[in-house]
């Protein structure tokens, strides 16, 4: 089963859902505000996906703009970096789309379209 995770109120969120919905993706929502993925969930997705952690935080985000990540992130460890991703679902990047053994994580339908 595809696992979507995402935040209902995000435009580009609407458009993953969207484009799983035309494609015939039946697939689980998981709302990352209401269910934050967990430390372990972020450390495994990370390790499935081979993308570097940076990648899974929420950049254009308030609340990681608040928290002055991008001059915080480089001098933290990946473990540090980790539970603060697990402490907020608005500190992470979404959609996240796990399908197997991938993990992709903002929508890009270039890279989605790999999955058919």
């Amino acid at each position: 089963m595809v696992k979507f995770i995402c935040y209902p109120k995000c435009s580009t969120c609407k458009k993953a859902q969207k484009w799983l919905d035309e494609n015939g993706f039946e697939y689980e929502i998981r709302d990352i505000k209401e269910n934050n993925p967990t430390y372990q969930e972020l450390k495994e997705w990370q390790k499935i996906s081979g993308l570097p952690l940076k990648k899974f935080f929420n950049t254009s985000g308030m609340l990681y703009r608040s928290m002055n990540l991008k001059d915080k992130l480089p001098n933290l460890s990946e473990d540090e970096q980790l539970k603060i991703l697990a402490s907020d679902g608005m500190l992470v990047k979404r959609p996240i789309l796990i399908c197997g053994e991938t993990v992709l994580t903002g929508f890009k339908e270039s890279e989605w379209e790999n999955l058919k």
